[in-house]
């Protein structure tokens, strides 16, 4: 039995009452939407009636809504970042991963301090500013124990290029002790972030077969201890497959509740990837409750109306059409040019002795060309991390964001990271298509924010690098 608390904010009967009440009655979800373009999010009563939709003219309500929910709170900027993965030992059994420790044909490795090193300066080169750092639950007594975690952040932000430099490093990482999460903090991460997986008891017990990840309520109670720890940022996700993604996503909705009401504050971000095809993974081939394109759209659409300030992340899981279907609709970063395979930047998409990556990409594509279609389709590309360096975590963010502030802040930012990234990274064609879209950008700003990017634009092209507000 878990040491730790059984999360009695996690309430599978409640959730279950919800979806089974829940009815598809045009006028109630009629109503539920026009309360959601309010961007006061909505309750679990009200996510389950969503859940519902089905109708082709639902759905499109659905959507309209969610696209001006979106449009509103971030307008056009996009978030861009690539994860680093440094290790892929691990210790638990997971039926779903290429790295579970009975998949005996994967050669592992914890890359070394220059290796790590050549990874993220190939990263920086490319144009990037900030990462994810992945590590396999498998970093022990024997390879240096929670130090190499510490050692590898350390690793990355030593690293400078004449292009530059990663200014802030988010961490994907498997559950820690409040101590080991003050020691995170203090190395100067961003947001630390980690996926339930599965909200679902039985089904978590079904995929998970040993390891310490195995012990659900260790997993479930991890925000709770980071948040303690003083990580004010932190991030949450499902894996969409392993159970019927209505549980899931009402019973994400009770996590990011209990996280508000005990601390102030809900997850910075959310993530919904969905299962992949893994090396030796019979499940990840076959996964038990599929979701669809369709549904998963529809996902999207829900969680920017219940979670209108948080933001969600689209990984290159999905394929680059049903990425650009979903930009829109409420996610507000996403990855580009990414490997799953540690070493897999600075050794090409083979990585470290060959090892494999943890799941398979869906969008191959390198950063430059997402960068170009998100120009061309009228979005503004964002490196930018200056809310972390500026203290504006946590509550404090969402005291900004809440009342619409924030956007007075991102979206100079925003532009003037595009403009670094353009002036620095990108080639002809994409500068063009870059321009225009900053151009497009500043004609739709109102005229206060308008005159502070217009400033800040101007020092960028003088030579001045990492200017923000």
């Amino acid at each position: 039995m878990s040491q730790y608390p059984t999360s009695d904010w996690l309430r599978a009967g409640e959730v279950d009452e919800l979806l089974q009440g829940a009815v598809r009655d045009d006028a109630k979800i009629r109503d539920v939407l026009h309360k959601a373009r309010e961007l006061k999010g909505l309750s679990l009563a009200e996510v389950a009636t969503l859940c519902q939709i089905a109708a082709p003219q639902q759905i499109e309500e659905l959507f309209a809504t969610a696209r001006s929910v979106k449009a509103q709170i971030y307008g056009q900027r996009m978030v861009l970042f690539a994860p680093l993965y440094i290790s892929n030992v691990c210790g638990n059994e997971c039926t779903y991963c290429a790295f579970r420790s009975s998949n005996k044909a994967l050669p592992r490795v914890a890359l070394k301090r220059a290796e790590i090193q050549s990874d993220t300066a190939e990263l920086i080169r490319q144009g990037h500013k900030r990462l994810l750092l992945v590590a396999g639950e498998g970093y022990s007594a024997a390879n240096g124990g929670f130090q190499y975690i510490l050692d590898a952040i350390a690793s990355v932000y030593d690293v400078t290029e004449a292009s530059g430099n990663i200014r802030r490093l988010n961490v994907n990482l498997a559950p820690l002790e409040v101590d080991e999460f003050r020691q995170l903090k203090q190395a100067g991460i961003g947001t630390y972030q980690l996926f339930q997986e599965s909200y679902h008891r039985n089904t978590y017990a079904a995929v998970h077969l040993s390891g310490k990840k195995r012990d659900f309520d260790w997993r479930a109670s991890a925000l709770d201890r980071a948040m303690q720890a003083g990580v004010d940022d932190v991030g949450m996700g499902l894996l969409l497959g392993l159970h019927d993604w209505r549980f899931e996503l009402l019973s994400l909705m009770q996590h990011i509740g209990h996280l508000e009401q005990r601390f102030g504050v809900g997850c910075h971000t959310v993530s919904v990837p969905r299962i992949e095809p893994a090396d030796s993974s019979a499940l990840s081939m076959a996964p038990p409750a599929p979701v669809s394109d369709a549904d998963f759209r529809k996902i999207i659409a829900i969680l920017r109306l219940a979670v209108p300030y948080t933001g969600i992340i689209l990984s290159t899981r999905e394929s680059a059409p049903i990425r650009r279907e979903c930009y829109a609709l409420g996610v507000s970063q996403i990855s580009a040019g990414s490997r799953t395979n540690p070493g897999g930047y600075s050794a090409g998409e083979t990585g470290h002795q060959h090892a494999a990556g943890q799941f398979q990409l869906g969008d191959h594509r390198r950063l430059e060309e997402v960068v170009d279609e998100l120009a061309q389709l009228g979005f503004i590309p964002s490196f930018c991390t200056a809310c972390y360096r500026l203290g504006r975590t946590g509550r404090d963010f969402m005291d900004l964001a809440k009342p619409g502030l924030i956007r007075q802040k991102c979206d100079p930012n925003a532009l003037t990271t595009f403009q670094e990234y353009l002036l620095d990274f990108a080639p002809q064609a994409v500068c063009s298509s870059g321009e225009d879209a900053i151009d497009r950008a500043l004609e739709a700003m109102s005229a206060r924010p308008r005159r502070t990017a217009e400033r800040m634009l101007a020092k960028i092209r003088c030579g001045k690098r990492d200017v923000c507000c």
